[in-house]
């Protein structure tokens, strides 16, 4: 079968992104003309192009995987690793993208970006195109669906390419999720229950909610990179679960940067330890994804703030022990230089009594998929947090202190959306080989095939542009770029492999009783959070254009 691998793969990978990254630098500039007024980056003008602007953002992100996907496969021919189960979906990958790249990429099911769009027509391309081709063609597809068959159970199809620690982390919590998560997750959903408790000790035993918290506050003191890993292992049992570490990892991040000694000794451990189950109070119904028009107040009282106002899409508030709760501190101002970030106590609720603190009420938001910590609607009313639990002792400062914390949370989502795909993967994978159609398992046919085999490409190159940005994470560089390319990404590959297994599954994946159904509700939401796919071009787009001038 090695027949079928191109040859020196591994410097064709790295060609097609070469000229992936050619085409994006002239895409770039084609950008900016439009889009500079005097020197500068018009924001007028960014709004009225953003057809073409968020383009540019999906064309970069494109050209970065396959720059990450070569990387890797690089590192891997040098080590002796590189086999087919990482050469043939990677040159798929590579094919598939450099061909979106030349005529159109797809934003979602109805917005298609074409470099035409900008006046470019570019032929160069084709002569990539048609080398990679041959390592595109059914022989190679139908190979990959087989070696996913005696991968099943693995943490993926491909090597991971990293060291020995992380790999048996990752075989660790896959595991975990296999017998732990995967058989119940979906009577949870159906039952619209909240995750069991001795479910949430057990994942705090194991270390998840201090995962990145330094071991001198009582954490496990390990990167971004196994918080990809763990997250996604978790997702790929249940969105839900893998979902709890989240707000752990803002809370914890936002205390650590910013926060005062007595609140780093009081809080980050317990944080850790799973003690205290913290949530993101952020958004506001009329807010959305500007949050410095939020207009939630908090009013100074001696030694005590006065908070009064509403919030909405509060996950797992309930069962919460402690709100990060961004407010309005100066009256007076009309955008996010007023806000500030508070450490808010409050007692845990329960099913009869939800929210037993005074000042403050809720109620739950009902959702199709994402469920197991559940969505609520808060409303305070001179609800008093106290001043000591100011982040940091400072007013004005929540929102940058917020901002900083987003490139962890969207990796983390990156690898949510990895471990969502990848449960589709799954699941698509086994009932094709066992559903018989016609005298022959429905996996043989050529459209059934094709969509198992591009799961497994696109998931092999999310998996690498999100690791990406939780190296640059890692090692202490700004990757607000980097962690947006990888959500976006991932979050739409996550639905197309939800959607994929509903359609291999056919009527019987429209059934609620059948986990599929569940996948694709979950995955849907994933282009949403965090910053929704627009959003999180237009930072991308910015941040490029940016650079341009």
């Amino acid at each position: 079968m090695t027949a079928l691998i191109l040859p020196h793969l591994p410097q064709l990978l790295a060609e097609a992104a070469d000229h992936a990254e050619a085409i994006v630098a002239e895409a770039r500039a084609a950008v900016s003309a439009r889009v500079t007024v005097e020197g500068r980056l018009d924001r007028a003008a960014l709004d009225a192009e953003q057809h073409v602007a968020h383009g540019l953002a999906w064309a970069a992100a494109y050209a970065e995987t396959l720059r990450q996907t070569a990387a890797w496969a690089g590192a891997l021919a040098a080590d002796g690793a590189f086999t087919e189960s990482e050469a043939l979906p990677a040159q798929l990958l590579a094919f598939e993208y450099l061909s979106q790249l030349a005529g159109g990429i797809p934003m979602n099911q109805g917005e298609t970006f074409r470099l035409a769009d900008l006046g470019l027509i570019d032929d160069r391309l084709r002569g990539v195109i048609d080398r990679l081709r041959p390592g595109a063609g059914q022989a190679v597809k139908t190979r990959i669906v087989a070696l996913l068959e005696t991968a099943r159970g693995r943490p993926s199809l491909e090597a991971s390419g990293l060291d020995a620690t992380l790999d048996m982390v990752r075989d660790q919590f896959q595991a975990f999720a296999a017998e732990k998560i995967s058989p119940f997750a979906h009577g949870w959903h159906l039952r619209d229950e909240l995750i069991p408790l001795a479910l949430l000790r057990e994942l705090a035993d194991l270390g998840v909610f201090g995962l990145t918290v330094p071991e001198a506050h009582g954490g496990s003191g390990l990167g971004k990179i196994a918080m990809c890993v763990v997250s996604e292992a978790l997702s790929r049992g249940w969105i839900g679960t893998g979902s709890l570490g989240t707000r752990s990892e803002i809370a914890a991040e936002l205390i650590l940067a910013h926060g005062t000694p007595d609140q780093k000794a009081r809080l980050l451990p317990a944080i850790a330890s799973g003690e205290i189950i913290p949530t993101a109070v952020f958004t506001e119904p009329e807010a959305g994804s500007d949050l410095g028009s939020l207009r939630t107040r908090a009013v100074r009282a001696g030694d005590v703030w006065r908070i009064s106002g509403a919030k909405t899409w509060i996950t797992h508030a309930a069962r919460a022990d402690l709100m990060t709760l961004l407010v309005r501190t100066d009256p007076a101002s009309k955008d996010h230089r007023g806000l500030s970030m508070f450490l808010a106590e409050k007692p845990r609720g329960t099913a009869s009594d939800p929210f037993p603190a005074a000042g403050m009420s809720g109620g739950e938001i009902g959702v199709i998929g994402y469920r197991g910590m559940k969505e609520y609607e808060l409303a305070f009313d001179g609800f008093e947090v106290p001043h000591a639990n100011l982040l940091g002792g400072q007013e004005g400062q929540g929102f940058s202190q917020l901002m900083a914390t987003f490139e962890s949370a969207r990796i983390q989502t990156a690898a949510r959306a990895i471990g969502v795909g990848q449960a589709a993967l799954d699941i698509a994978l086994d009932y094709a080989l066992a559903r018989r159609q016609f005298g022959q398992a429905i996996a043989d046919f050529p459209r059934v095939t094709n969509k198992l085999a591009m799961m497994a490409a696109e998931l092999l190159g999310a998996r690498r542009l999100a690791w990406f940005a939780a190296r640059a994470k890692d090692e202490g560089r700004r990757c607000d770029l980097e962690a947006g390319m990888a959500k976006l990404v991932a979050a739409r590959i996550a639905w197309a492999c939800a959607d994929n297994a509903v359609q291999i599954h056919g009527g019987t994946g429209f059934a609620v009783e059948q986990p599929v159904s569940r996948l694709l509700a979950d995955a849907r939401i994933l282009n949403i959070f965090e910053g929704a796919g627009e959003i999180q071009a237009q930072v991308i787009a910015r941040r490029l254009l940016e650079g341009a001038n």
